[in-house]
């Protein structure tokens, strides 16, 4: 049974910082692209960032290049999302998925066949 658990919300003030954490349970972790997306009050879920399986292709929403970075280690069967000058619009719930293997879809969030639970961010004075 595979299981994502995210981990390290909370509150922050304008340019804070947080890292968001995703443990994967199940399946071979390496085999698997991971993916952050995050959900505002009243909107759709979208992309944030995306990592391939091996960590060696990146890719970012044009919002939070340059402020965020994600990263994993497999060993450790986590992907992290080190997010910098965090601004009031980044407030959401964000959500770790897999998607198997790497293409061009990754964007696109039903491609990814397990999703965390979600983890909340403020972002406030």
């Amino acid at each position: 049974q595979v299981q994502l658990l995210e981990s390290g919300g909370g509150s922050v003030q304008p340019g804070g910082s947080l890292k968001l954490s995703c443990t994967s349970s199940g399946g071979t972790f390496s085999n698997y692209a991971m993916g952050w997306f995050r959900q505002a009050p009243g909107k759709e879920r979208i992309f944030v960032a995306v990592i391939s399986g091996r960590g060696q292709s990146l890719d970012y929403a044009d919002a939070v290049r340059g402020r965020f970075t994600i990263s994993r280690d497999n060993a450790k069967n986590t992907v992290y999302l080190q997010m910098n000058s965090l601004k009031p619009e980044d407030t959401a719930v964000y959500y770790c998925a897999r998607k198997y293997g790497f293409s061009t879809t990754y964007r696109t969030k039903d491609v990814y066949d397990y999703w965390g639970q979600g983890t909340r961010v403020t972002v406030s004075p």
